[in-house]
């Protein structure tokens, strides 16, 4: 199958090389020239586990990024996977979903042969959109700029459900994949595109397809809420807080997994889709109290850790606090919406020298706060530290054992429960 890919982004890129991984000849559209000169060269602008290696073996040969969109008509199938941001009232902002709607509208009718033109093609929305917007945004702008008949272009929704640092595996093993569609033939083109994949398909209508995205992030962010309110009882209770989850979990209604209380959730997904999930629903009149005290726990968990720290150490005012972790979470270089993010702006506003280290995220977390000390070890940050807070479950840090001793005083408090040494403190255990 022929597939142009739109946006390559951290969803675009990863489910390129992962349809070129498939079988299929996959066009990256990509208008950041720079971007789209480091795939071709085999070098992914993001960091994510296996997917050098895999864009190593497919660029040049069935994957290619361009800067244009000339290889639109001459496809079977298009997928737009551009970002969509928040606003600053938390709305998410469409607008790049509406650009990419245009202009593959007129790729289909300006682009290729007289064949090419008069072909069934499908546009499949993965970017994650409010219900609605691929009716109301996507379809009328397709129709409109590619001048063709409804009946000449499908549409479907094919959400994608990717953990960082796991996204490759996620793609070619999911738990199940989800295809939203106005007609059969829209959605059978894009099952077909996953028939090497061994998976449940889940067949829905396209603003079914589009809350379910919602849904499921929403669902998850309200497990961990659920297990970080839990630990901050249990902190006061004196009670271990994961032996507590850990038989939770097990009953086969609830499961284990998201349940890891802590200092609460980061990254591109969760918090931006869980506001954008709140704002609709107050939209449509609705008051999502659930939703909003989701949030409400997770904003209030990294506060927690600052408050432990100073009940630890007194004033922060010149103490040298080293900061593990910089990530959202371990596998990844992204640095967005970070819990480590709110953590240092508090040190910083209390006069704290931060010490700052990540295997992966210094390079983003610069640009955020470029004035802390970033280390090339965690053995650097620590030394002379009168605390060390762990805010990312980064594998290597399970093993610091000695590095402790370079600290000026031992006080080591984790947000993610992952150390082997035992003078350490958990923020709710």
């Amino acid at each position: 199958m022929r597939i142009c890919v739109v946006g390559g982004g951290y969803v675009g890129l990863v489910s390129s090389v992962c349809f070129a991984e498939l079988g299929h000849f996959v066009n990256l559209i990509e208008i950041d020239e720079n971007k789209s000169k480091a795939i071709n060269s085999g070098m992914p602008p993001i960091y994510e586990n296996g997917l050098k290696d895999l864009l190593s073996v497919h660029v040049g040969r069935n994957l290619h990024a361009s800067t244009d969109y000339d290889g639109i008509s001459g496809s079977d199938m298009s997928i737009i996977c551009v970002g969509t941001p928040s606003s600053a009232d938390k709305r998410l902002d469409l607008s790049m979903v509406a650009s990419a709607s245009e202009s593959l509208g007129k790729s289909l009718n300006d682009g290729g042969s007289e064949k090419d033109r008069n072909a069934y093609h499908v546009v499949v929305v993965k970017s994650t959109v409010p219900p609605g917007t691929t009716e109301e945004i996507v379809i009328p702008a397709v129709l409109r700029y590619s001048g063709r008949k409804p009946d000449e272009i499908g549409f479907a929704m094919n959400p994608e459900f990717l953990r960082e640092g796991l996204a490759v595996q996620d793609f070619m093993n999911p738990d199940r994949i989800i295809i939203g569609s106005q007609d059969k033939r829209a959605g059978d083109l894009v099952e077909s595109a996953y028939q090497r994949i061994n998976s449940p398909i889940i067949r829905t209508g396209i603003k079914s397809a589009e809350m379910t995205k919602y849904a499921s992030n929403a669902f998850l962010a309200a497990k961990i809420s659920f297990a970080n309110e839990i630990g901050n009882v249990c902190k006061r209770l004196g009670i271990d807080v994961h032996e507590v989850m850990q038989g939770v979990g097990m009953d086969s209604r609830i499961g284990p997994r998201f349940l890891n209380a802590g200092v609460g959730f980061g990254g591109s997904c969760f918090p931006k889709d869980v506001a954008a999930l709140i704002k609709l629903a107050q939209d449509l009149g609705e008051d999502p109290v659930l939703l909003s005290s989701v949030m409400v726990v997770n904003d209030r968990q990294p506060a927690r850790m600052v408050e432990l720290l100073q009940s630890r150490i007194g004033e922060l005012e010149g103490k040298r606090v080293a900061v593990l972790g910089l990530a959202f979470k371990d596998g990844t270089d992204d640095v967005r919406e970070s819990r480590a993010i709110p953590v240092i702006r508090a040190l910083r506003e209390g006069r704290a020298h931060v010490a700052a280290y990540d295997p992966m995220a210094s390079e983003g977390m610069e640009r955020i706060f470029p004035d802390i000390e970033y280390c090339q070890s965690a053995a650097d940050a620590l030394r002379g530290a009168d605390a060390c807070l762990v805010m990312t479950e980064w594998p290597e840090f399970s093993k610091l054992d000695k590095e402790f001793e370079l600290m000026h005083s031992r006080i080591i408090i984790e947000g993610r429960r992952m150390l082997s040494c035992q003078d350490k403190e958990g923020i709710c255990w």
